[in-house]
């Protein structure tokens, strides 16, 4: 994965905007949504809205935690007598970011705290 858009952005006013709409591209499978449930079994494509809590220069990479919101959802058997809600519910979860200054590629980490 690759966020070129922010590391463009880094030191400029519209740096957190532009991680922001980045990370709300990405999906369940570019972020660890899926392990970050803690109140629903599936993360839905519904795009994740992220809240910057801190983005520090580190040499080569840019470090940057963040908190995500995203939507899961309790799966069912399907079966057409299922009584589980296929409501969407909120979860939250915690990243870090590591933005190659070099390249943009980026990894992302689970915090778990």
């Amino acid at each position: 994965m690759q966020l070129k858009e922010s590391l463009q952005a880094w030191g400029t006013p519209v740096f957190r905007d532009t991680l922001k709409a980045e990370i709300a591209r990405l999906g369940p499978a570019d972020l660890p949504l899926q392990q970050g449930l803690s109140g629903s079994s599936h993360a839905t494509d519904t795009p994740p809205q992220a809240v910057i809590l801190s983005a520090t220069d580190e040499g080569d990479n840019l470090r940057i935690k963040a908190g995500l919101f995203y939507a899961g959802v309790i799966a069912g058997c399907s079966c057409a007598d299922d009584p589980t809600p296929v409501d969407e519910q909120t979860e939250y979860c915690e990243v870090l970011l590591e933005i190659d200054k070099g390249s943009g590629e980026t990894r992302v980490t689970l915090l778990q705290e």
